[in-house]
């Protein structure tokens, strides 16, 4: 039987086990579509406004970060449609959640972590997600977030182009 789920700011400690989270998560999903090769610079991005893990009977089972930006396309597109400037964005990103853990909460609850930090911080939830990744988007779409539009996403020296879906999280609960 697991034990109650636990999320907590990410520490440096938690990295290692971060990391094979993303390798299983990246062999089974494909995410994150960049920056496989190094996981762990994804992970710990410079600049983050914060980052938790969920843990389960002393196993990391989920991450997810918040950021101040994004790509240019995506920050565009979320201030066309919010009339919002960029720096009042918190990018919720790095979502990853253990195969064997999901449909359990895990990624609800560290959304919902995401996102009131955000707002703690006067900035307004945003992501961007790869309009591949079909799940992501299902459980982005389930739980309330409103897509902004479409953007197609050039990092130079990169595979080439890909195609990315941007949301807003949906309004806080009175």
């Amino acid at each position: 039987m697991l034990t109650r789920m636990r999320i907590r700011p990410r520490t440096r400690a938690d990295l290692d086990a971060c990391e094979l989270l993303a390798v299983a998560v990246h062999r089974l999903d494909g995410y994150p579509p960049r920056q496989a090769h190094d996981l762990r610079t994804f992970l710990a991005s410079p600049g983050a406004l914060g980052a938790w893990v969920a843990s389960r009977d002393g196993d990391i089972v989920g991450h997810v970060a918040l950021h101040p930006n994004s790509s240019p396309e995506v920050i565009t597109v979320a201030r066309r449609e919010t009339g919002r400037e960029y720096e009042q964005f918190g990018v919720v990103a790095r979502l990853l959640v253990a195969p064997e853990a999901r449909r359990a909460g895990v990624a609800t609850t560290l959304l919902d972590t995401a996102v009131t930090a955000a707002r703690e911080q006067g900035r307004l939830p945003i992501l961007d997600v790869a309009s591949h990744l079909t799940a992501a988007i299902g459980l982005y779409e389930h739980t309330g977030w409103t897509r902004l539009g479409v953007v197609v996403v050039r990092i130079p020296g990169d595979d080439g182009p890909l195609e990315e879906f941007v949301y807003r999280a949906p309004e806080p609960k009175l």
